[in-house]
């Protein structure tokens, strides 16, 4: 048995409609098997919580071996487990090809659904994952003024820590105040369509619940972005949440009521020869790569996972194509980017910072990379028992990312934007702005 694996990691198909997925003596199981080996490796211990916790049971045994670790002790491993996949991508020498088969994530995955089968995920959890039933409130002028107004006070903060579980101090999002998909034009075909050799020269605007009811701003940087490179855009006609808060609870069945809605839509624009484009990282993964493994055979879910683009794949791949205006005349300055985990577990490089350094050709751009795991991770980020932790695993990305003071930072995740910034500003060393970088992207153009 050769040690370690230097390939590139093979996904296998997630094999969720299995009845030995969810059989609890077969799952823990096969945890042993890979704790174990995770106990003799340790390389990513510092990557998240789960791996620290694994690691502190083992050497509290008697003879400092997993077998001595008790199996309802697993789940203090589980439940710290965000499904970033950094583990798999970036740290574990064992993953397939390898003999050892290891998929820590998903092994992970697959106990958080077993989990929710047995009625064990809070209702409160599954609320805060309901992203677009409580998005309903946005758009609504008096209701999101009061909301936001009752949602930013102290009383209120205690309350939803009792009711909801979520921290008080956990920065949480705005309703907007009109949606991205209300009072706009939802497509513009004024521009004939020019297709690239690496880009279809339209584009299928998929606007993310978080867009859509919280920063409708980021979807609105993106239209004029398209604009501006004479780009044939139309917004997806109809759209549910991706799932991707329902997966991180293990809510399998929900993820495939979502995957029936949205991707017979999807499906259309990517016959009809549309790029799809996402504006939030979790949801561009989400049908780049969890829906094609849930559901390997069907057609349509491949033709999406084809067509999916990141907004700068996108306009990266446009500029390669010789299609994409570099018409920039507003500076920068110092920028501090994180790269969010979702976007580097979709295999395309550093396509954003690839961008901005392509505003630095014209104008005063000066980047600060930072590529670390931010440890917002969507619902974990705020909930009462996992926010501390989350700041915890946040503090060199908060580090790196006041690094020579920038007038501005960013993420391609804003919700990891705005948790680097409380980072910051609790370390003493506050962002002086905070964007994401379509709106530096508009900026720089000079796009008011």
């Amino acid at each position: 048995m050769r040690e370690g694996n230097l390939e590139a990691p093979t996904r296998h198909p997630i094999a969720w409609k299995d009845p030995d997925f969810h059989d609890e003596a077969k799952a823990l199981a096969e945890m042993e098997r890979v704790f174990d080996i995770c106990h003799g490796c340790r390389r990513c211990v510092s990557l998240c919580q789960s791996f620290p916790n694994l690691f502190d049971l083992v050497d509290a045994t008697a003879d400092g071996e997993v077998h001595g670790v008790r199996k309802e002790d697993y789940w203090k491993v589980v439940d710290q487990c965000y499904l970033c996949d950094l583990c798999y991508m970036t740290k574990c020498p064992y993953t397939p090809p390898h003999a050892w088969n290891l998929d820590f994530p998903h092994l992970m995955l697959r106990a958080k659904a077993i989990k929710h089968r047995k009625g064990e995920v809070k209702a409160s959890e599954q609320l805060l994952a309901s992203t677009d039933v409580h998005g309903r409130f946005a758009g609504i002028p008096v209701v999101v003024d009061i909301v936001n107004k009752v949602n930013a006070t102290a009383p209120m903060r205690r309350l939803m820590d009792g009711a909801l579980g979520v921290h008080p101090e956990a920065w949480m999002p705005s309703m907007a105040a009109q949606r991205f998909r209300w009072g706009r034009a939802m497509n513009d075909t004024t521009h004939p369509v020019v297709d690239g050799e690496r880009t279809p020269g339209k584009v299928a605007i998929y606007a993310t619940c978080y867009v859509n009811y919280n920063e409708p701003g980021i979807g609105g940087d993106l239209v004029k972005l398209l604009e501006h490179n004479r780009i044939p855009y139309e917004i997806v006609d109809k759209e549910q949440c991706c799932g991707m808060p329902r997966l991180e609870l293990g809510d399998l069945q929900a993820v495939a009521r979502a995957k029936e809605a949205n991707i017979p839509v999807l499906a259309r624009y990517a016959r009809e020869g549309w790029a799809i484009v996402t504006p939030v990282p979790s949801c561009t993964l989400m049908y780049k790569q969890e829906l094609p493994l849930m559901f390997p055979d069907c057609e349509d879910t491949r033709l999406v996972k084809a067509a999916m683009f990141d907004p700068f794949e996108y306009l990266v791949a446009r500029h390669k194509d010789g299609l994409l205006r570099t018409d920039f005349k507003t500076a920068l300055g110092k920028v501090s980017y994180h790269i969010p985990c979702h976007g580097r577990v979709q295999n395309i490089g550093r396509k954003t910072a690839e961008f901005l350094e392509l505003i630095g050709r014209s104008v005063d751009v000066k980047v600060n990379v930072v590529e670390r795991c931010s440890g917002h991770a969507g619902t974990y980020g705020v909930k009462t028992p996992t926010h501390p932790v989350a700041m915890k695993i946040g503090k060199p990305v908060f580090k790196a990312m006041a690094r020579e003071e920038p007038d501005v930072i960013g993420s391609d995740c804003p919700m990891a934007g705005h948790h680097i910034a409380q980072g910051m500003q609790q370390a003493g060393t506050p962002a002086r702005a905070v964007q994401h970088p379509l709106t530096l992207a508009r900026i720089a153009y000079g796009i008011e």
